[in-house]
């Protein structure tokens, strides 16, 4: 028998202050929407009550950068388009996370070899977290990686991130 048994209240919990913070993320991520080709029609179809996103958490797509915490970029990204992804998502405030859907978005898609204009992949912009293949993907594989991220989210540590960095600033002024 522990010392710690028999001397808490029922019903009380004991966690972690990250365990929860991670757990309240994960159900609730916030998807921008940023659709710009046909993986959005399937995007959109996660929303709809087949397939119905709001299981996960993630059902309240915004419409701005500021309220949301996930980008999810289905379509093919231009140059032109670009600059404009990163300022979106330098909007976005942090923690943030990127889904990359669809294989024009992943690495320019059929446009890869003759198009000039099309980027060779999002990830040439800004950091991506999820990659989805497919063209398009199906709306099952959007919720296979969203629930990659949400396993992504419960395993992170702020505290952890917090000592590293205040270790690399430290090392930085020796």
């Amino acid at each position: 028998m522990s010392w710690i048994e028999n001397r808490f209240e029922e019903g009380l919990m004991m966690t972690s202050l990250d365990w929860a913070l991670n757990w309240a993320r994960a159900s609730s991520v916030w998807p921008m929407t940023f659709g710009l080709a046909c993986c959005a029609i399937e995007m959109m179809a996660v929303g709809a009550s087949r397939f119905d996103i709001d299981r996960f958490g993630a059902g309240a797509f915004r419409a701005t950068p500021r309220q949301s915490d996930l980008m999810i970029v289905a379509g093919t990204v231009t140059y032109k388009m670009a600059s404009r992804l990163k300022r979106l998502y330098n909007q976005m405030p942090d923690p943030k996370y990127v889904m990359a859907m669809g294989a024009c978005t992943i690495g320019g898609g059929p446009y890869f070899k003759h198009g000039y204009h099309v980027v060779k992949g999002v990830d040439l912009v800004v950091p991506v977290d999820i990659y989805i293949p497919g063209c398009p993907p199906r709306p099952e594989a959007l919720l296979e990686g969203l629930m990659r991220l949400q396993d992504k989210i419960r395993h992170e540590s702020r505290a952890i991130d917090r000592v590293a960095q205040s270790n690399q600033q430290q090392l930085a002024n020796v």
